[in-house]
């Protein structure tokens, strides 16, 4: 499958000082949490397409968390005029002039079909057996080398194995910053690293990271978190863009000399 390319990079984590070092986390605002970016189009084809042959692999919900998802397609409609959305009461035009009938029975889906990044809600275990957030559902479409299948209905610490260093101490740091997020104070971080996987890069455990072919490539993923107000439900979306290196801007290539990244995702 041909690689869908941003012509430019909206968030380089390695250029900013306040995101190049761990936690790496600096405010946002719900006015600046959804983008429509240079490869919109291409990419909701993608996502698009997934959604309607692999729904499995890239949707899941937990009967717990259906209030949840019901809030978030709440909270993100509203959002969308302000980004070149027309939204009328039974369907959305989108920016590249797609429509899509809006199926609130079905939110989680009906926003994939939407908005470029990836959604998903981080609750308290409904099982109890877990002190940690676990994964209660998702759409995501271009997971970096890993399965939602396998991670769904999982803690922090499980949803990270076997990323290395990523211990019980760890985990509690998460949590504490998962319990810490603020209704109407989103936080935001980011990754980036050279890649020429697709988008859709769904790898089982233990299955190896494969090496790029070049660093012809960077992926980099915006990723924001938020709170429900009425769910209490944290969101934790994902924006992915890869770009060739020859297109970072002047600032984001000098600083790449100085802050290398690592191979592969």
């Amino acid at each position: 499958m041909e690689q869908i390319l941003q012509s430019s990079l909206s968030f380089a984590p390695w250029a900013d000082p306040r995101t190049r070092r761990l936690p790496g986390i600096v405010p946002v605002s719900v006015q600046d949490w959804l983008e429509v970016d240079s490869a919109f189009a291409g990419q909701m084809g993608v996502r698009g397409h997934l959604l309607e042959t692999q729904p499995r692999d890239v949707l899941a919900l937990h009967d717990s968390a259906r209030p949840a998802a019901a809030e978030l397609y709440d909270t993100i409609l509203p959002l969308l005029p302000d980004l070149g959305y027309q939204v009328d009461a039974a369907q959305v035009t989108r920016p590249d002039g797609v429509t899509v009938p809006l199926r609130p029975k079905e939110p989680l889906a009906t926003l994939g079909r939407l908005v470029q990044c990836d959604l998903c809600l981080m609750q308290p275990d409904p099982t109890g057996k877990s002190e940690e957030s676990v994964l209660t559902g998702a759409v995501l479409c271009f997971p970096a080398g890993w399965s939602l299948r396998q991670k769904f209905m999982s803690p922090m610490v499980r949803i990270h194995r076997p990323v290395p260093h990523y211990g019980q101490d760890l985990a509690k740091r998460v949590q504490r910053l998962l319990d810490g997020v603020q209704v109407g104070r989103g936080l935001m971080r980011g990754t980036a690293s050279y890649s020429d996987q697709p988008l859709f890069d769904a790898r089982p455990e233990g299955q190896p990271s494969p090496a790029p072919h070049s660093a012809d490539f960077i992926r980099a993923e915006r990723q924001c978190l938020f709170r429900l107000p009425q769910t209490r439900a944290v969101v934790f979306s994902i924006h992915t863009q890869i770009v060739p290196v020859r297109a970072l801007c002047p600032q984001q290539a000098e600083t790449l000399q100085e802050f290398p990244l690592r191979q592969g995702n």
